[in-house]
């Protein structure tokens, strides 16, 4: 009789080894909740944190200069011009996640255009608008600014777009460009932003006239969905794995306090992006207007560098890379990237392996001014 009461103790072993692993786990989760409640709980948005001044302001839009740490400055200032969708601060996220920072500490003296937020009085704003008047107009206040007669210019997503736009229509005002995950060639639809912008499925005309400007949720929720789980489910799993890992926390709340500061689009901008880039294709095949403008890409003549990552969602790298083929420049470089679209600005792995070389690219080609 006692050995059948030891054999069915026995059978239930396992059952209580199991129930003992649960409660383990359940303390376990407990204490990483409480420690990310203190975490989370103590942080505070610190971003655009790099000295800098306001030295521009037209309407709405700013332009802050930062000035190089290093002793040797190259002469040729840095012009970087970003999306219209999301906040410029990506660029000068955080210590240590900064392309700013990593710039002036080659020795360039940098400039960030601050595209500020739309109203609803900026709805009928276009592109000629933003490249023609405002960029026409910050060049030539950095060309006086730093007393030369040309400037490098970087651009990053649509930002990148537009300084290739720049550069096609005002060749003699660039003395280098790089283009950062920019879309330039939207011929392959590869990619969902692509796809769901397809003509045959979507009226960009009655969206713009039922909305004005285009509001941020309806931005980021495209965004959002080109990786639903990813961007729902699965970053949100690896933020309790490493809650009790400060570091981690405040890298992940800082990114994604950008994440969801969006802007409003200008409805106009929006539209005539859509309509002549994602339908018609039209910029890569030098088709372009910007009111009277005909932009030719074939008049870009400087050093030209692409930036590209290999694993962008967002701007797949056959939207990037075909540039190269069209432009008249017989410096040309691509830098490929294993990263994500926002990967190429505040990853640790872009900070330490990518950054240094597109410096370098750089400085090799800004030791004179004109």
């Amino acid at each position: 009789m006692d050995g059948g009461i030891d054999h069915m103790s026995g059978a239930f072993l396992p059952i209580l080894d199991f129930q003992k692993q649960l409660m383990d786990e359940h303390v376990k989760a407990v204490q990483r909740f409480k420690k990310s409640i203190e975490n989370t709980r103590e942080w505070q948005v610190k971003v655009g944190q790099t000295p800098h001044e306001v030295v521009y302001q037209e309407d709405k839009v700013r332009l802050l200069h930062y000035k190089a740490t290093t002793e040797k400055v190259y002469p040729v200032p840095l012009l970087i011009v970003y999306s219209l969708i999301n906040r410029s601060y990506i660029l000068d996220l955080k210590p240590g996640k900064s392309i700013v920072e990593k710039l002036i500490g080659a020795g360039f003296n940098v400039y960030l255009i601050d595209w500020g937020v739309p109203g609803p009085s900026d709805q009928f704003l276009t592109l000629d608008d933003y490249i023609n008047r405002y960029m026409y107009h910050i060049v030539n206040y950095v060309k006086d600014h730093s007393n030369v007669s040309q400037i490098s210019m970087m651009g990053y997503c649509m930002g990148g777009t537009m300084a290739a736009m720049y550069a096609a229509l005002y060749p003699e005002m660039i003395k280098n460009l790089i283009l950062m995950a920019a879309p330039l060639d939207f011929s392959d639809k590869d990619g969902l932003l692509y796809l769901w912008a397809d003509k045959e499925y979507f009226n960009v005309e009655k969206l713009v006239d039922a909305m004005g400007n285009i509001p941020p949720w309806f931005l980021q929720s495209a965004f959002t969905m080109t990786k639903p789980i990813q961007n729902t489910v699965d970053k949100y799993v690896k933020f309790f794995e490493k809650i009790e890992d400060k570091q981690f926390v405040d890298d992940f709340l800082t990114l994604e306090y950008w994440l969801n500061d969006n802007v409003p689009l200008c409805g106009q901008v929006y539209k005539q992006f859509v309509e002549d880039c994602f339908h018609d294709n039209l910029l890569i095949q030098n088709k372009m207007w910007l009111d009277s403008h005909l932009v030719d890409l074939t008049h870009i003549t400087c050093p030209t560098l692409s930036i590209v990552a290999e694993q962008d969602h967002l701007v797949p790298p056959p939207s990037s890379l075909p540039i190269n083929d069209v432009i008249s420049s017989k410096d040309v470089d691509v830098m490929q990237f294993p990263s994500g679209h926002i990967g190429l600005s505040v990853s640790g792995r872009a900070m330490k392996n990518l950054w240094p070389k597109v410096s370098e690219w750089l400085g090799e080609r800004s030791k004179t001014a004109e």
